[in-house]
């Protein structure tokens, strides 16, 4: 006869399989469950992306004829304020509006770290980006004290930083602690690619809720014109080497260190040319992703956004390959220094204001261009026009003479 407690001791173990059979089970279902959760979450993404490219639409046409009317009765010299003038024009378009002031201006830096640094394509540390991450909310890099010459209010975003830093992260805006190594493997996950642009979307949102008449776009990422390059290679059908540059100061061997990284993960990862979250979340970079959801907000929510220079005109090109009536909506502010500025400006077609040779990033470009915006709306709106000068020379000669 077996021992009592031999027979309990087998009922237990009996009864802890069972337990632990059940928990297999629902680790597996739930397993089952995240797996699918996920799948939902990247269909949600991009089925809220589709759902917003749907509101956008053309620009309203009649007010860029008011205002080209309007020019043309300015007392002065016809379209000698050039590209001012034009860009006049497309704003009262943007804005739906041919009487409108720039009032409040902001820019938006996206801040993000690149797995492929760990390739040797960059002078410094991913650790630099959390340094100058914080000190955009201190008055403390050079497009703050730029922006603040210029009256423009600063909003750094950690959209994907390696580290977290109190005086910007907010979890709300974090997709991941910086992308994988695209050399390796997919710099991130298509949904969130997805979810980075969604996110860009909604900051402009927060932006015209309080008012803000443009927007600017910035950027810091060690690491960046590595993947901008490989997106607008990808992009323009362009070889890696036509369109990569030094960055911050590669050497020769940084460069070429640079070109052959971007070489093979394009020939590792086959990006669809055609699918632009395919590309982002394959080559791409969070800071990209979410500077064309700000170029989709502007097209959105009617307000002109400004690139600053490459890395942010590569996010404006696959804003436009997104959603090609995004185009109109979009400002270019100046010609950036790197080899593929010009060749991206040109493919979008937007003429820019400045040819100053600059290369700073963090939306120092854009911040230039904001004060001629602001002459040239100033001009547009307070210079007296012919009639004007004509009805005062009648009231002259109306006027009693006086004589002594």
């Amino acid at each position: 006869m077996r021992k009592n407690w031999l027979v309990k001791l087998e009922r237990q173990t009996i009864d802890q399989k069972k337990i632990i059979r059940k928990a297999d089970i629902t680790m597996a279902d739930n397993k089952r469950k995240a797996t699918k959760n996920e799948k939902m979450s990247m269909k949600e993404n991009e089925r809220l992306l589709i759902e917003k490219f749907k509101t956008i639409k053309p620009v309203e046409k009649s007010y860029e004829e008011q205002a080209k009317r309007r020019w043309k009765t300015v007392a002065k010299p016809l379209f000698s304020l050039g590209k001012l003038e034009d860009a006049v024009i497309r704003m009262a378009g943007i804005r739906r509006e041919a009487d409108f002031e720039i009032k409040k201006k902001g820019l938006l830096i996206f801040c993000a770290d690149n797995g492929v640094v760990s390739e040797g394509v960059t002078q410094t540390g991913q650790e630099v980006t959390a340094i100058v991450a914080d000190n955009f909310t201190k008055c403390a890099t050079s497009v703050c004290i730029m922006a603040e010459t210029a009256g423009v209010d600063l909003f750094p975003i950690d959209i994907g930083m390696v580290t977290d830093v109190s005086s910007v992260t907010d979890p709300e805006d974090k997709v991941m602690y910086g992308t994988k190594n695209m050399a390796m493997e997919p710099a991130m996950l298509r949904e969130q690619a997805a979810q980075a642009v969604l996110i860009g979307i909604r900051k402009v949102k927060e932006l015209a809720e309080q008012g803000y008449d443009l927007i600017a776009t910035g950027e810091m990422g060690i690491g960046n014109t590595t993947t901008s390059s490989a997106v607008v290679s990808v992009l323009l059908d362009e070889s890696v080497e036509n369109v990569t540059g030094r960055g911050a100061g590669l050497s020769s061997e940084g460069l070429n260190r640079k070109i052959r990284a971007i070489e093979r993960s394009i020939e590792k990862h086959q990006p669809d040319k055609e699918d632009i979250l395919d590309v982002l979340s394959k080559v791409g970079g969070l800071d990209i992703a979410g500077m064309t959801g700000a170029f989709l907000g502007g097209a959105i929510y009617h307000i002109p956004v400004l690139i600053d220079g490459f890395i942010s005109s590569a996010a404006a090109l696959c804003a436009v390959r997104m959603v090609p009536e995004t185009v109109d909506y979009i400002l270019a502010s100046h010609c950036s220094g790197e080899p593929a500025g010009r060749m991206v400006l040109e493919e979008l077609k937007l003429p820019y204001l400045i040819d100053a040779k600059m290369s700073l990033g963090e939306g120092s470009g854009a911040v230039a261009a904001i004060p001629l915006l602001e002459m040239g709306v100033n001009v547009y709106r307070k210079m007296s026009t012919f009639e004007d000068y004509s009805r005062r020379n009648e009231l002259r000669c109306t006027l009693p003479r006086v004589t002594c």
